[in-house]
């Protein structure tokens, strides 16, 4: 191993670090206090819920871990967005659990909160994948209901696609184990089945505060909507627990009796793990962003047994697409080659850009595999599309589009990850947040932004000092240097994985050796929706 290899492993080992000591902090939830407190109410926290649902021995991908990440400062935070989303298994089967975390402002709904609720449920409605709620909020947050009630992908959307999901015969099962507050309260009665904890928890419209203010009944919350009303006059929920293990317990049975999905029939054989050592792709990933290397140095280390079969090979070679395994899955990866290459034309194709040629492969290749139903990989290290006159004459646009056009009207699932730059147009071409994958995940090198933090500070400098230089104001080679500096500072806090993964831009920021997991599951979770339309690319120019 070179100085340069150790160098890198050195760099991106101290990426994975940060991201384990962020993530250790995310999982403190509302703090060590309010776990406490939460304990001696007899309650589990949310992530201890999961846990112990969760099957032991399977394995589980967290969605949406660093939600709300300093967004919310100034309302004291919401960590995780006050919500845990897990996919994993329950008595055997793959379905995804939703859990309030109630140390973090009584789980109160704040906008990213609802974003990431429906993510959840995006995630079940396109693998129709099982559901469950464990319900513990407050309901919304009030100082900010502007944000969050009355829009179409606001609160009320969840309840509309607790109803559809119902009608797609998706299966939603919710235990309430703490407050369920308002239109809150809707969403665990319009699950199939719903169960409440003893003495824990309750449901209502309004609580007894409320009541007294509006209609002047003095009533107590648990007798208002505890469990023994639900379970014994009202009917609304269908099982009383006696605590959280024993509600849990329920769900596991529950679970336990759902019979066979139908499979889409993704083709599967025996997993094999990769030849070649997947710990060097800590050494070949370089430092910088604008640094050349092979991916496909990346790719042998991540597929089933180093194979991968490149098609078109010495053509368009800023791409790379070739079929693989992935844990025993057929996969077809598309993925930027970062390093320089020289076409037989004996032209110069710089990595990370896309060029006609590579587009029009990928286009081809993209086809190929909605014909063969074999699930789509996009690896990300993109800064955009070739510009220039050469390439404008040569029809990068039609090209880009017929390859924008080709991700965009794909039927089989499509899985995202972002390894580096994730830039401007060669986003969206790549498959995107808004192209549809049904996981995009970023590892810790990974940049997402219009364009890089270099380029675009030299472009907001040059509006800068003009509308300084305006206002009369002299701009020296030092002040020029600040104004820079501040520029791309600000800006490269914006191109982070975790200002990304706040928004839920990618649906997690991971170890880059779990990445075979994640799109294992993910494809065993689109194995539960058969593909129900033809590809059809529809108008694009040849």
């Amino acid at each position: 191993m070179d100085i340069q290899f150790n160098k890198n492993e050195d760099y991106n080992k101290l990426l994975l670090s940060e991201l384990k000591q962020r993530f250790a902090k995310v999982k403190l939830g509302g703090g060590q206090k309010r776990i406490d407190k939460h304990h001696a109410k007899g309650k589990m926290t949310a992530r201890e819920r999961i846990d112990y649902l969760l099957d032991k021995k399977k394995p589980s991908i967290e969605i949406a871990a660093f939600a709300g990440e300093d967004m919310y400062n100034e309302h004291g935070g919401c960590p995780s967005a006050g919500v845990v989303v897990k996919i994993g298994y329950v008595s055997g089967k793959q379905c995804i659990v939703v859990a309030n975390d109630a140390t973090v402002k009584a789980g109160a709904w704040f906008p990213i909160t609802a974003k990431k609720n429906l993510r959840a449920q995006e995630i079940s409605i396109e693998n129709k994948l099982p559901i469950i709620y464990l319900v513990d909020s407050a309901g919304v947050y009030l100082p900010m209901q502007d944000e969050i009630f009355p829009d179409k992908e606001h609160f009320g959307r969840i309840f509309r696609n607790n109803a559809v999901m119902s009608s797609m015969g998706i299966t939603q099962i919710a235990a309430v184990m703490g407050s369920c507050v308002a239109g809150g309260a809707y969403l665990p009665i319009m699950a199939d089945e719903a169960m409440i904890v003893n003495k824990t928890g309750s449901i209502f419209l309004a609580g007894s505060y409320l009541v007294k203010a509006a209609i002047g009944e003095t009533i107590d919350n648990e007798t208002l909507g505890g469990a023994t009303t639900h379970c014994e006059i009202s009917g609304v929920t269908d099982y009383k627990a006696k605590d959280d293990k024993d509600a849990l317990d329920t769900i596991k049975r529950t679970m336990g009796r759902i019979g066979n999905f139908d499979k889409a029939g993704y083709n599967r054989t025996e997993p094999k793990h990769p030849k070649l050592n997947q710990e060097e792709i800590f050494g070949i990933l370089p430092e910088s962003r604008a640094e050349q290397y092979d991916m496909m140095e990346i790719i042998t280390r991540m597929v089933d047994d180093s194979e991968f079969d490149e098609y078109k090979a010495g053509y368009g070679q800023s791409l790379i697409t070739g079929y693989a395994r992935i844990d025993g899955w057929a996969v077809g990866i598309v993925a930027n080659q970062r390093k320089l290459v020289k076409t037989k034309k004996g032209e110069m194709q710089f990595g990370g850009v896309i060029y006609s040629d590579s587009a029009d492969k990928a286009t081809r290749f993209i086809a190929n595999c909605n014909q063969k139903k074999i699930p789509l990989v996009f690896l990300q290290d993109v800064t955009g599309f070739m510009v220039g006159s050469k390439s404008e004459h040569g029809g990068i646009i039609k090209d880009g589009a017929k390859m924008v056009n080709a991700v965009s009207n794909s039927v089989v699932p499509k899985f995202t990850v972002v390894i580096g730059n994730s830039y401007g147009a060669g986003n969206y071409a790549m498959c995107g947040k808004a192209y549809d994958p049904r996981l995009i995940f970023a590892w810790p090198s990974a940049n997402l932004a219009v364009m890089s933090g270099n380029s675009a500070a030299k472009v907001l400098l040059q509006i800068e000092t003009a509308s300084l230089k305006k206002q009369g104001e002299k701009i020296t080679p030092e002040k020029e240097e600040e104004l820079y500096n501040t520029i791309k500072a600000r800006y490269d806090n914006q191109i982070s994985p975790y200002y990304a993964a706040s928004r839920i831009w990618t649906d997690a920021i991971i170890n880059p050796l779990d990445t075979r997991k994640w799109i294992s599951m993910g494809i065993e979770a689109a194995n539960h929706a058969p593909i129900e339309k033809p590809f059809n690319l529809g108008v694009i120019q040849v």
